[in-house]
């Protein structure tokens, strides 16, 4: 199976756009052209992400209860750049905690941190040794 593409609401795409610029450069992607209220994140290709602002139905985004992306970096470095990154513009930390090796996981040498997008979205930033 292949993922073709993620969406998650914005409440204030501007702001919104603002996080994932910053979060996702230092994992090497860009966002690409915007169009009808939409930001696409990832690479020709691949799997991306669109950040939309409103959504279809015309009612506020709201965060989905258990939904959460990740994104996976090259290194523990990139994990870190990308977590201050996020909370620069205006992202929040959620209960996980600072950026570190989790211990609950059955994968060894994981090390994440997770995040909150401007709009509530949870993210996840990881790397795996």
């Amino acid at each position: 199976m292949t993922v073709g593409y993620l969406t998650l609401g914005a409440l204030d795409l501007e702001k919104a756009c603002a996080f994932y610029d910053s979060v996702i450069a230092p994992l090497g992607f860009n966002r690409g052209a915007m169009e009808g209220g939409w930001a696409f994140y990832g690479k020709p290709d691949s799997p991306s992400i669109g950040v939309c602002c409103p959504p279809y139905n015309g009612q506020p985004a709201t965060p989905g209860n258990g939904v959460m992306i990740s994104f996976r970096a090259d290194n523990i470095e990139k994990v870190n750049a990308a977590h201050l990154a996020g909370l620069e513009s205006g992202g929040t930390m959620t209960d996980g905690g600072e950026p570190g090796y989790r211990s609950t996981t059955a994968v060894r040498g994981y090390y994440a941190v997770y995040l909150r997008d401007p709009t509530g979205n949870k993210i996840c930033v990881y790397t795996q040794s």
